[in-house]
């Protein structure tokens, strides 16, 4: 996606990318010349495949290390790992996350627990611990992967909703914070995006509706989405790139919406 280099030398980790959009995320930071720390669930045979492919074609470093980002002694070990071999990690994207669907008082209190740790705490956790050796170095890119559910709310997603206003609340904080450290701290804000995850779930939504595919893609999914139209993995990657170039080294505290005018309503 990138061949400018601007990266070149630098490190980053990006949690949740062994698919998705954090696997584009990391792609693009390869582009651009960073060695790249994946991080994800997934079958280790088809990681380490997808580990040494990236690594082929971008001419970079690639590792993978399997943290469980629910758990804060795990996130720790990894970022100790990562620092142990490269220094310093450069380009922080936290972006691993889940989601559940029920209503607030019929929410399992489980499910509130387990998505609050890994879409908020471990944001939380992998920045307090980043921190220190981007503060050291004088540079950092710190990169969220909130939601549009950071600026606007949906019924039924109350775990969800709750973590992502949590994380544009760690990005102001922590931009104020490293303001004059040459570190900025920004979240993007995607509506909703075509990824395998959603791709899986639109046969059994359209038997369950009685709707054709595309029906449901048009009156269900993309129903707040003006456009119509799914964000691709490749605009977000895009956009995440962009926040680390120098162009954009005063761009800090910002939640910036990728949403087909969701928001704009």
């Amino acid at each position: 996606m990138s061949d400018d280099g601007h990266l070149s030398g630098k490190v980053a980790l990006v949690t949740g990318s062994t698919s998705g959009i954090g696997l584009g995320i990391a792609r693009a930071l390869a582009g651009a010349g960073a060695h790249v720390v994946l991080n994800g669930l997934g079958d280790p045979v088809v990681i380490d495949r997808l580990r040494a492919e990236l690594a082929a074609e971008f001419g970079v470093e690639v590792r993978f290390h399997g943290a469980d980002m629910t758990k804060e002694e795990e996130i720790a070990a990894m970022i100790t790992s990562v620092e142990a071999e490269f220094g310093a990690i450069d380009v922080l994207v936290n972006n691993a996350g889940m989601q559940f669907v029920a209503p607030v008082d019929a929410f399992p209190v489980d499910k509130w627990n387990q998505i609050l740790a890994l879409n908020l705490s471990a944001t939380f956790h992998a920045i307090r611990l980043a921190l220190p050796a981007m503060k050291k170095k004088g540079w950092g890119r710190i990169i969220s992967t909130a939601s549009a559910h950071a600026l606007v709310a949906s019924p039924f997603k109350v775990a969800y909703v709750a973590a992502k206003h949590g994380v544009a609340g760690i990005t102001k904080t922590v931009a104020l914070e490293t303001a004059e450290h040459g570190i900025t701290v920004n979240a993007i804000c995607p509506g909703y995006v075509w990824t395998p995850l959603v791709e899986k779930q639109i046969p059994d939504t359209a038997k369950a509706r009685g709707m054709t595919e595309e029906q449901v893609k048009k009156d269900v999914i993309l129903a707040a989405q003006p456009t119509k139209e799914f964000v691709r993995v490749e605009e977000v990657a895009a956009l995440a790139l962009f926040l680390t170039t120098d162009g954009a080294r005063s761009i800090t505290g910002s939640l910036q919406s990728i949403d087909g005018g969701w928001t704009a309503a």
